[in-house]
């Protein structure tokens, strides 16, 4: 009988061993440049909040740069393991790592590493936050102990942050500690009602829902709500009113959600969280640059209102403004594009190299006059930057230059001479069983794949630029346009809507775009061709005509007034372009749908109350819609 071959003995060794070892350091080839200091700060109440600090290596009398984030200030902070400073920090902090900047990142109360109970966006103490710590004490408390115990510095603090960080960065300025010597709020959450993250103007902006998922069903990182369809649209549409869409996820049982829910009006919940008349009553005297990106898919209000109100205030001396060609954030990354257009320069570094390093080291560093206009705004029509005293330069009442109405004309034109008719008016049929995408479909989760290479693939930080052929066929959408432009129009302002219109409901939106209309053929960049650019677009919730606070159903087929401001523009309407202006009635599901009759909270309105309405957009002499556009002079 045969018998079986033994088996090969193991290999002389490695019998009993571990290929991992109980402990090991990586090895850095020559070392690193910067020390990172890990501290749990104590503030007033007793929480601890994680602090990340970032020392340029042998820093003697450096200024500290602060960043108070709910974004995990451990991930802010870069890679511990880099040999340097400048390649462990993110993009955005480069300039500021060669100027020798110590940097520092803080989680705020509740959230990754720090200690206490999270709130979203935690109001101000008082009636709406009745405990004896908020952002401004918080911001006090970390640069007292960051002076006392960071013997590197010069004593002088600077705080910078995008979005939510900007929101902190705002909050600080309430009650600024004596060593907070400048601030930068970038694309800041200023009013979240009027403009910024939830609402606009009154209607609520569906697709955000994601984003309270992911920052407060946990403390740490956190999943955008769970889906079963790819494309958002479908998903909302299936779902009813977005308060069935937030009940049939759970969403409801969120708190900030809860809240945001009983509160659909401009009440004291919303007007208590104007940062800017907060800002008003309280302004500091801290140098501030405020930042805002012309095209913020996210915060398009807080930067510019929280200045113009500064500056009402009597504060204009010590508060500067930027408005650059930027999506969300886009300063914290590379500015040459932003989707088809095609900028003359880097305006992300332009901006953080030549304006905010400069503000920073005079008032940090006792540096040189950083000598910057007071506002500075990229010019979308001709690629480069433009300098003013003041902004805008053209608007409503108190400027030097008033607006020039663009008039709504017979058979879809557009024209800057009034109409005379005497009934004069196009109509189109609103269906919430129909409504108007705001993107291409499928339209995606903002947050889907966020962090994950699908990210690059979502055109939500792009869709402010989106090519609007996608709707102009629509027959709810009605399409007014000039004749092809022989001389330019420059516009530096902030355009106004002024819609008389006429609705069947009782309650409904109204959506108007201004669009710069590119020629047939663009030899330079073929794509160009035709291509509808929005140039600045928004949404108004029809029972807010009268008052934010207090809604009032429309008036069934009485001719109404709709007067609401658009984002600021700096743009040029070359020759051979043509002005197109669009109205609707629906921008789904980015915003939520209008049941088109007047309910109390259309956050629970029901699937009977959604009904089509015909709308009437009036032309006529007396009742004339038009757009008032910001037109100056020349360059």
């Amino acid at each position: 009988m045969a018998t079986a071959a033994p088996a090969d003995p193991p290999p002389q060794g490695l019998v009993g061993t571990n290929d991992i070892p109980k402990t090991f350091e990586d090895v850095i080839p020559g070392g690193q440049d910067f020390v990172k200091r890990v501290v749990m700060i104590p503030m007033r109440d007793g929480v601890k909040l994680q602090t990340i600090i970032m020392l340029p290596k042998g820093a003697h009398d450096a200024p500290i740069l602060l960043t108070r984030t709910p974004y995990n200030a451990e991930e802010r902070a870069g890679n511990e393991k880099a040999s340097t400073m400048l390649s462990a920090l993110t993009h955005s902090d480069a300039v500021y790592v060669k100027a020798g900047y110590i940097r520092v990142y803080q989680d705020v109360r509740g959230k990754y590493g720090s200690e206490g109970r999270y709130v979203m966006m935690r109001p101000v103490r008082g009636p709406l936050n009745p405990t004896k710590v908020d952002h401004v004490t918080d911001a006090w408390d970390t640069i007292d102990w960051l002076v006392k115990h960071v013997p590197e510095s010069n004593g002088n603090v600077g705080m910078i942050g995008s979005s939510y960080e900007g929101f902190t960065v705002a909050m600080a300025l309430l009650d600024p500690h004596p060593a907070l010597k400048a601030a930068v709020p970038e694309s800041p959450v200023i009013d979240a009602y009027m403009g910024d993250d939830w609402f606009h103007y009154g209607a609520f902006r569906n697709m955000m829902l994601g984003y309270v998922h992911m920052q407060t069903v946990q403390q740490g990182p956190g999943v955008v709500t769970p889906s079963d369809t790819f494309d958002k649209y479908d998903e909302y549409l299936r779902a009813g009113s977005t308060g069935d869409y937030i009940r049939s996820r759970g969403l409801d049982k969120l708190p900030f959600v809860s809240r945001m829910m009983e509160h659909p009006a401009y009440d004291a919940f919303w007007q208590g969280q104007d940062l800017a008349r907060l800002l008003a009553a309280h302004p500091s005297s801290v140098p501030t640059l405020w930042e805002q990106g012309l095209y913020d898919q996210e915060d398009m209000w807080g930067a510019n209102h929280a200045w113009l109100a500064l500056k009402a205030a009597g504060h204009a001396s010590n508060n500067w403004l930027v408005l650059g060609p930027w999506s969300h954030s886009q300063v914290n990354g590379i500015g040459y594009t932003l989707g088809p257009l095609k900028w003359s320069g880097d305006t992300a570094l332009e901006y953080n190299r030549d304006m905010v390093l400069p503000f920073l080291n005079q008032y940090l560093r006792g540096g040189a006059t950083a000598k910057l206009a007071h506002v500075s705004v990229y010019n979308t029509g001709e690629s480069h930057w433009d300098h003013f005293p003041d902004w805008p330069v053209a608007c409503d009442k108190g400027c030097a230059v008033g607006l020039k109405p663009l008039y709504l004309g017979k058979d879809r034109s557009l024209s800057f001479t009034a109409p005379t008719e005497a009934q004069a008016g196009d109509s189109y049929v609103s269906d919430p069983a129909r409504p108007v995408p705001f993107l291409p479909r499928p339209v995606l989760d903002p947050f889907f794949g966020y962090g994950s290479t699908y990210a690059g693939y979502l055109p939500w930080s792009k869709w402010l630029v989106t090519d609007q052929r996608f709707v102009d066929g629509r027959t709810d959408v009605l399409v007014y346009e000039t004749p092809v432009l022989k001389s330019p129009v420059r516009v530096q302002g902030t355009p106004v809507a002024d819609m008389h219109m006429i609705t069947t409901g009782t309650d409904g939106d109204v959506i108007v775009k201004l669009i710069d209309v590119y020629p047939p053929q663009v030899p330079s960049d073929p794509t160009m061709g035709g291509y509808e650019l929005p140039i600045a677009l928004d949404i108004f919730r029809g029972r807010y005509r009268e008052s934010f606070e207090h809604p009032a159903a429309i008036p069934a087929n009485q001719p109404q007034r709709y007067r609401f401001e658009l984002p600021n523009v700096n743009h040029v309407f070359q020759p051979g372009h043509r002005i197109m202006v669009q109205v609707q009635s629906t921008l789904f599901p980015l915003y939520d749908r209008n049941p088109q009759i007047f309910v109390p909270n259309i956050f629970n309105a029901k699937a009977e109350d959604y009904r089509p309405a015909t709308v009437t957009v009036l032309r006529s002499g007396d009742q004339a819609s038009a757009i008032g556009l910001p037109v100056v002079d020349g360059p």
